[in-house]
C-alpha cells in the first residue's frame, strides 16, 4: 500500500481561488506554483473551508480582520472546523505526519505571516468616491481563521508548522482607472 503518511493542510483559495473576493484571485483556480513541490512529493493535502464564502457568500465585500472577529463568527469558524478537525486527529491518531499548514498571506482569516486591519463601518459613499485602501493596513500576525484553527489544533496536541505559500496582493482603481494602491 503506497502511503507517504504525510498530511498538509491549505487553505480553501490555495486549491479554489475562485472563492477569493474579487478582485483579489491572480490565476484562474488553483494556485499550482505553490502547491508544486507539496504535490511533487507526494504530500496528501487536506483543504479547509473558506469561512469567508460559507459566513458570507460570493456577494461580499473585503472586510479586515477586526471585522470579522466577533463572537457568532468566531463561533461559526469553530462549527465550520468541526469536520476538519475530526479528518486531522484520525490521521493523527494513526500516526500520520501533519507536516504543515498553509495559509494566504495579507488575507483577514487565513494569513498567516501578515493580516489586514482597519476598522470603516458601513461607510456608504456615492460613486465610489472613498478611497478604500486609507482604512486598512497589512500587519505582522496571523488572520483570525487561522488563529482559532491553530488554538483547535495546539488544543488536540498537533503541533504543524505553518507557513504562507502565497500573498494575496491586487490593485484597486478609482473610476477613472487609475491606480490607487497596493494590497
Amino acid at each position: 500500500m503506497k502511503r507517504g503518511k504525510t498530511i498538509f493542510i491549505v487553505c480553501h483559495c490555495l486549491l479554489n481561488s475562485n472563492a477569493k473576493v474579487y478582485p483579489l484571485a491572480d490565476t484562474k483556480g488553483v494556485y499550482t506554483d505553490d502547491l508544486a513541490s507539496l504535490l511533487q512529493n507526494g504530500v496528501g493535502l487536506v483543504q479547509l473551508p473558506c469561512p469567508e464564502t460559507c459566513y458570507l457568500g460570493m456577494n461580499r465585500w473585503g472586510m479586515t480582520k477586526e471585522q470579522y472577529d466577533h463572537k457568532a463568527y468566531r463561533d461559526f469558524c469553530k462549527m465550520l472546523l468541526t469536520p476538519t478537525m475530526l479528518q486531522i486527529t484520525a490521521f493523527a491518531k494513526e500516526g500520520y505526519s501533519i507536516s504543515g499548514v498553509a495559509g494566504m498571506d495579507g488575507s483577514p482569516n487565513c494569513g498567516i505571516n501578515t493580516t489586514c486591519i482597519g476598522y470603516c463601518g458601513g461607510a456608504i459613499c456615492a460613486n465610489n468616491e472613498k478611497d478604500l485602501t486609507k482604512d486598512f493596513k497589512t500587519v505582522a500576525g496571523r488572520g483570525l481563521f487561522i488563529e482559532i484553527f491553530a488554538e483547535l489544533l495546539r488544543a488536540e496536541g498537533i503541533a504543524p508548522s505553518f507557513i504562507s505559500l502565497h500573498h494575496e496582493t491586487t490593485t484597486l482603481s478609482d473610476q477613472t482607472g487609475d491606480k490607487i494602491d497596493e494590497i
